[in-house]
């Protein structure tokens, strides 16, 4: 039998406007992104509904704004339950409040505890990213291997494009190794730190605490978690992958052939962009995709 997937989109698909159509139509919305509000302090929805590009890209503004608007596009469009979520990095919390092992207000908090704790972590160890483009996965995996400074595989977008993570003389290191190795591109990303690497180990440590005070719930449907890339149903496993994702790859190529082993054939996109959609079409050409957001 044919069964649904919900997926969840991560940083960088925040755009200016985002959620402003939603908030006008919905009272459901208004009453979120205002809880929202005064969960972190300030008026994210301002921000989100008229803000600058500047503004958004802010740590503090871009995962919860991300996170916002993926639950709620879920919560007033989604159309019957899914059999089985997954989330892009952070895009791992929205799908645990639509499976129902989160609510809203503590997959926020610890949503914002996680912004926080990177960008700590980031202060303390500098890093980079970069994209490699038209190379085998095992081989930018032995490339890395060979460096001696931090580098490692961050993110497995979909067979030929992988994201590499680490120290700044680890990643430009690995880029010119890629190059003479025969990547179509190897190329610095503008981010703010090496996520997904071993420098983000002091993150892990300070969302432990963010972690231990919310109340996880037994969910309605499994999530397929970034680094484990199998059905978790187990509450106290959900956390500890959580923990372990911050400094452990985001495995969204295997994910996605994971929940189609087990009988997924649709996938809709909730939340900005439509980058997850391109993503599984890569993965699974017969796939089914969609997007509401």
């Amino acid at each position: 039998m044919s069964k649904r997937a919900f997926i969840f989109p991560g940083q960088g698909a925040q755009f200016t406007g985002m959620g402003k159509s939603l908030y006008d139509q919905f009272n459901q919305a208004k009453e979120l992104f205002e809880t929202a509000n005064e969960i972190l302090g300030f008026r994210i929805s301002d921000i989100m509904f008229s803000g600058t590009d500047e503004e958004l890209k802010q740590t503090n503004v871009t995962q919860p704004a991300i996170f916002i608007h993926s639950v709620v596009t879920f919560k007033c469009l989604a159309e019957g339950k899914p059999d089985m979520v997954a989330g892009h990095s952070l895009g791992e919390f929205s799908a645990l409040v639509a499976n129902e092992t989160l609510s809203f207000e503590d997959g926020l908090k610890l949503v914002q505890a996680r912004a926080n704790a990177m960008q700590h972590a980031c202060e303390t160890d500098p890093g980079t990213m970069a994209a490699v483009l038209g190379l085998a996965d095992e081989k930018v995996e032995e490339i890395c291997s060979q460096i001696e400074a931090v580098v490692v595989p961050a993110n497995y977008n979909c067979p030929g494009q992988l994201v590499i993570s680490g120290s700044i003389q680890g990643v430009q290191e690995a880029c010119e190794l890629l190059k003479a190795a025969g990547a179509k591109r190897a190329l610095i990303l503008p981010v703010g730190g090496a996520f997904h690497s071993p420098l983000m180990v002091h993150a892990e440590e300070e969302l432990t605490m963010a972690i231990e005070k919310a109340s996880f719930h037994h969910p309605i449907c499994p999530v397929y978690q970034n680094v484990k890339c199998k059905p978790i149903r187990r509450p106290e496993e959900i956390k500890v992958n959580l923990l372990h994702q911050l400094t452990g790859a985001v495995r969204w190529t295997q994910s996605i052939q994971s929940m189609v082993q087990d009988g997924a054939s649709e996938f809709v996109e909730f939340g900005p962009g439509k980058v997850l959609q391109g993503l599984v079409q890569k993965i699974h050409k017969e796939a089914i995709v969609s997007g509401k957001g």
